[in-house]
């Protein structure tokens, strides 16, 4: 098969299931794992170079709506006639189910990946369960104007598994605009960034203490710049980013919990 993917997420579902030989094109922002660094791309995921991709003869384009805007991607593939699956998925579960989707269209089995997966989540949530205090955690999408996910998001359920509770959990919402004063009122146990699309070494956690009144809230001195690759893409490296997280907040529960067989073979 001659795949495409037009969305980070995608293309790392794509190399658990040992499948990232098959692509013949990426987004511009794919960037694991390492050996998809040849691939031609296509273009930002929300600007993606439709003549281009089309010129590659895709038996198979893997989309995503995972970021507001990728709806004319996917638009543009309908016109096209293009075959391709578009992927949103909003909960760990969701993601397993789409390694599933993404494996049959591609004649693979996917059970045994499917089943650690499984596994390897229900061993954090133990881990969370035996942890003796649930600390609120202050996820920063982007810090001016201020979005934070709300309940119906991965990092809820992250938080949650791993002995925590997101700060906004009780906003039915996948995404909130909000601001400094809200946080500050509600006083996080900590303040987590991961700014979208950028890079750790780019965000400034400095910045965070210059904000009015931040520097009297009891999370002032736990502010952790999180891998956005780790947190804010709909794939299975947020057991990774899961794993990284209890370790911070519980290290007596997770300190031994290594990586998992299918991620460890993935960053060889």
């Amino acid at each position: 098969m001659r795949i495409i993917s037009i969305c980070p997420s995608n293309t790392e579902l794509l190399a658990f299931l040992d499948a990232e030989h098959l692509l013949v094109g990426i987004d511009d922002y794919s960037d694991w794992p390492k050996q998809i660094t040849t691939l031609p791309r296509l273009g930002p995921d929300l600007s993606i170079r439709m003549d281009e991709l089309e010129a590659l003869k895709p038996d198979l384009v893997l989309a995503s709506l995972s970021v507001p805007g990728m709806e004319k991607n996917v638009d543009e593939l309908v016109r096209r006639n293009i075959p391709h699956l578009v992927l949103d998925p909003q909960s760990l579960d969701e993601i397993g189910q789409d390694l599933l989707q993404v494996a049959e269209a591609c004649g693979i089995n996917a059970t045994a990946i499917h089943s650690e997966y499984l596994a390897v989540i229900e061993d954090i949530k133990s881990r969370g369960k035996r942890a003796n205090n649930c600390p609120s955690l202050y996820w920063e999408w982007w810090p001016k104007p201020v979005f934070t996910p709300g309940n119906i998001n991965w990092l809820t359920e992250i938080s949650s598994m791993t002995g925590a509770r997101n700060l906004f959990e009780d906003i039915d919402s996948a995404n909130i605009q909000t601001d400094w004063t809200d946080v500050l009122e509600r006083q996080p146990d900590y303040i987590l960034l991961a700014w979208v699309g950028v890079l750790t070494s780019k965000v400034k956690p400095e910045l965070v203490k210059k904000r009015p009144g931040w520097t009297d809230m009891k999370a002032i001195d736990q502010i952790h710049v999180m891998e956005e690759e780790l947190y804010c893409r709909p794939s299975p490296r947020l057991i990774e980013g899961a794993i990284r997280l209890g370790k911070l907040i519980h290290p007596d529960e997770f300190e031994d919990m290594e990586l998992p067989r299918f991620i460890k073979e993935k960053q060889m």
